[in-house]
C-alpha cells in the first residue's frame, strides 16, 4: 500500500499514469486544487482534491475509474471531480465561486490547462455569494439546533461549516478587486478587516476546526451565536454591494 504523501507532488506521476492508462486519449487534463495546491495541506489530515477533465466520450465511461478511486482513497485522495470542458464553460455563470476558487489556487498535473483562461462576470459572482450566504445562514441556524446543545456536536458543526465560508470570502474579496491571500487564516483576517467583521470569532472557529482549541459548552454556545450574527452581517453587505466601488 502506498503511503500518504508529505507533499502532493510526490504522487503526481503515478496518479496521472493510472488515469492515462484508464482513459487514454479521452483524458484531457488533471488538476490539483484545494488545500493541496494552496499551501494549507497537512499530511495525514488534509484530503487531496483533483479535477479530471475528460472528453464527451470519456465522461460516459466513468466506470473505468472505480478501481483507481478505491486505490487512491487509501492515500487521502478524494473521489475526483470529473467534468468536461463544455460543462466548465457553460457553468461559469452558475458556479462562479467554485471555479474562481479553483483558478486562484491550482497545480496542473497533466494535460491542458483548462483553468488559466477562465473569465468571470462579477455580477454572477455577487449573485452566487448572496445566494450561498443566505442559504448557509439558514443551515447554520438549523445545524445549531441539531447539535442538541452538546459540546461535541457543536465542535463537529463548526468544523464542517467554516471552510465553505472561506471559499465565499475569497470570492467577496475578488469582487472588490482585493488581492486574495493563499492561506485560510489570511483570508479570514483580510475579510474581517475590509468588511468590519469580528476576526476573533472566525479565528476561534478555524482553531476549533484544526482541533487547536476546545471551548466549553457555554463558550461554544456564545461563539455560534456570534458566528450566525457575523454571517448575517456579511450577507447584508453582499446583498447591497456595489461591485464598482472599493469597500
Amino acid at each position: 500500500m502506498g503511503k500518504i504523501p508529505n507533499d502532493p507532488k510526490e504522487i503526481f506521476e503515478e496518479f496521472a499514469t493510472d488515469y492515462k492508462n484508464a482513459f487514454d486519449n479521452d483524458l484531457i487534463s488533471i488538476i490539483l486544487y484545494g488545500s493541496g495546491a494552496s499551501g494549507d495541506y497537512i499530511p495525514k489530515k488534509s484530503d487531496l482534491n483533483f479535477l479530471i477533465v475528460l472528453s464527451e466520450k470519456g465522461i460516459q465511461t466513468l466506470e473505468k475509474s472505480f478501481k483507481i478511486i478505491s486505490k487512491w482513497r487509501k492515500r487521502k485522495v478524494n473521489t475526483p471531480l470529473f467534468l468536461t470542458k463544455g460543462y466548465i464553460m457553460s457553468s461559469l455563470d452558475t458556479f462562479p465561486i467554485e471555479f474562481l476558487n479553483m483558478k486562484m489556487n491550482y497545480a496542473l498535473v497533466y494535460g491542458e490547462d483548462v483553468l488559466s483562461d477562465l473569465t468571470f462576470e462579477k455580477e454572477h459572482i455577487r449573485i452566487e455569494c448572496e445566494r450561498e450566504l443566505k442559504a448557509k445562514l439558514l443551515q447554520l441556524r438549523q445545524g445549531y439546533l441539531e447539535t442538541s446543545h452538546r459540546t461535541g456536536n457543536m465542535q463537529l458543526f463548526i468544523a464542517g461549516s467554516i471552510t465553505t465560508f472561506i471559499a465565499i470570502f475569497k470570492a467577496i474579496l475578488y469582487l472588490k478587486d482585493i488581492k486574495v491571500p493563499t492561506h485560510k487564516d489570511q483570508t479570514l483576517a483580510l475579510t474581517c478587516e475590509k468588511f468590519n467583521l469580528d476576526y476573533e470569532i472566525f479565528s476561534m472557529l478555524l482553531s476549533i476546526k484544526k482541533k487547536e482549541k476546545k471551548p466549553s459548552r457555554d463558550e461554544m454556545d456564545s461563539l455560534i451565536h456570534g458566528y450566525i450574527s457575523e454571517i448575517k452581517r456579511i450577507s447584508s453587505i453582499v446583498d447591497t454591494m456595489d461591485i464598482n466601488d472599493s469597500p
